[in-house]
């Protein structure tokens, strides 16, 4: 699988609920680049410190991939519901390194403001 269909896989699952977690490596490094700068190590620890946020999506919408070597950027708009009902649309520029079919690193850059505290 090439560094583009594991991406392409992950959103595929991601939008069917079906075990996206499983593309990603165990010591996968994940970075959010709001503020503050948040970096956590380790699936178990990814998966912890963004289950709200995956929790919330509604639908994804992958507007566009660039792919150089085994990194790919996908430029995608999310829409998420919150626990008390409110609806969030939120642009996202999510970065991906991926070896051997599976996802070894992650960041992603948006704007956090309207996201509740």
């Amino acid at each position: 699988m090439t560094p583009k269909d594991t991406v392409q896989s992950y959103f595929g699952r991601l939008t069917q609920r079906d075990d996206w977690p499983a593309l990603f490596t165990d010591s996968v490094v994940f970075t959010s680049f709001t503020s503050p700068v948040k970096r956590v190590s380790g699936k178990a620890a990814f998966l912890e410190s963004t289950k709200r946020f995956y929790s919330m999506i509604a639908a994804v919408d992958v507007r566009d991939l660039l792919v150089d070597g085994d990194k790919v950027c996908a430029l995608t708009s999310y829409s998420l519901k919150t626990p008390a009902g409110a609806e969030i649309k939120s642009d996202v520029a999510e970065l991906f390194q991926v070896r051997n079919g599976r996802i070894t690193a992650f960041d992603i850059y948006f704007d956090s403001a309207p996201f509740p505290k």
